[in-house]
């Protein structure tokens, strides 16, 4: 029990600093290390630490990672971002596309992918407009966050709780839906009040101003397809690993595509860090820790299980949140403790620039054009954003469920 306190307290301080403090250890290596020692040190053995990863969970990971990394190398992001974008004529015109588009995109792809591409097309297109990116860029990772809730594909976190409650997809889609259209206007609302002056601008895109790369048709239409019928699969209650993947085999039988491109944008640090965490998991719950942390907290009522939902996830990250507080969830009416945490946990990315992954991609991607968004710049749009959402999430619970 010893050990597993040690290993878990080290790698959550590492998910929370996000590096380790002392030696060149970023959130995969303290996975790996974590999982390691965990085997090493006779916590588990090594069939049981096998038997501890979902790999379930792992396949959808990887199988809906090929599909959005599939979709960029054909051009789709690039495409319709410009294609869209160049023909509005007002920034707040633009300020709408972007948060649709990314909302949209992050609930049917994985939002830090959308993230990773989107957001290169929006740097260009405002530069390119003379525009300020800093609203824009925000936007597209409050957006991405918001988007991603409604949905059990849309964010790794919500595909391990897809994979590991079995909700119906359909019937979590009806429910987060609401809560996400609501927090996409609420965005827009928030950043156009704030950068009123950036918004009021009159914006002329030419026509020739931005020119991309047209799309092979049958590429662009064996991916809308292959989605689709995905998405589909999901709906009508089919297995989401085994149709996640056989879509992902799909889009790379294909001789006009090199799969390298399709490989390139595989986040192998994620699913790394899945596993990892599995092993560390399953060490702390074997060794009767887990038990004794949470044998104090077994009678929490949902509304404070939602706020320890939030406050958990920008401490030591959404993904391990989840894995810890999965075991507070009750048998009965269990798979509205699990929708519960698939919106909040989401939501609370959008707390702090640091409060998800999908907000330091767009960080770290702005950096390297040149845009420093500063932490200030995004608390005072994402923190009233949250919490406003968390309260009309929580009133919405407690309309629909009575608790």
């Amino acid at each position: 029990m010893i050990i597993s306190a040690t290993l878990l307290s080290i790698v959550l301080v590492i998910f929370t600093l996000g590096k380790s403090p002392i030696f060149r250890v970023d959130r995969a290596g303290a996975a790996i290390i974590g999982a390691t020692l965990t085997i090493a040190t006779g916590v588990l053995s090594f069939d049981e630490a096998i038997s501890a990863v979902d790999y379930r969970t792992i396949i959808l990971l990887f199988s809906m990672m090929l599909i959005s990394s599939y979709m960029n190398a054909i051009g789709l992001f690039d495409f319709l971002g410009h294609y869209i974008m160049k023909r509005l004529r007002t920034p707040k015109g633009l300020l709408i596309v972007v948060i649709i588009m990314a909302g949209l995109l992050s609930a049917l792809l994985i939002n830090d992918i959308v993230c990773l591409f989107f957001t290169p097309v929006v740097i260009t297109v405002t530069r390119r407009a003379k525009l300020s990116s800093i609203p824009y860029l925000i936007a597209v990772a409050l957006a991405s966050n918001i988007g991603s809730a409604a949905t059990l594909i849309g964010n790794p976190q919500n595909i391990l709780i897809g994979s590991l409650s079995h909700l119906s997809f359909s019937w979590y889609l009806l429910l987060a839906l609401p809560i996400s259209l609501i927090g996409l206007f609420l965005t827009y609302i928030v950043l156009a009040k704030i950068y009123t002056k950036e918004l009021s601008q009159t914006l002329v895109l030419p026509s020739e101003s931005v020119r991309v790369k047209p799309i092979p048709r049958f590429l662009l239409l064996k991916g809308i397809v292959t989605l689709l019928g995905v998405i589909l699969s999901f709906l009508f209650g089919l297995d989401p690993a085994l149709v996640a993947s056989l879509g992902a085999a799909i889009l790379l039988i294909t001789r006009r595509l090199k799969p390298n491109k399709v490989y390139a944008g595989i986040d192998y640090n994620l699913l790394v860090i899945f596993i990892g965490l599995f092993v560390v998991v399953g060490g702390v719950e074997k060794s009767g820790l887990l038990n004794m942390l949470l044998g104090t907290m077994k009678e929490v009522s949902l509304p404070v299980f939602m706020i320890l939902t939030v406050i958990l996830s920008n401490i030591v990250s959404n993904v391990p949140a989840v894995m810890l507080l999965k075991f507070m969830i009750p048998p009965e009416q269990n798979s509205i403790w699990w929708a519960n945490i698939a919106i909040f946990s989401t939501l609370a990315g959008n707390l702090t620039i640091t409060g998800s992954i999908a907000n330091l991609i767009v960080v770290e991607l702005a950096k390297k054009n040149g845009i420093h968004i500063r932490f200030f710049d995004y608390l005072r749009i994402g923190f009233p954003i949250t919490i406003i959402l968390v309260l009309i999430g929580m009133l919405y619970f407690k309309m629909l469920f009575g608790i």
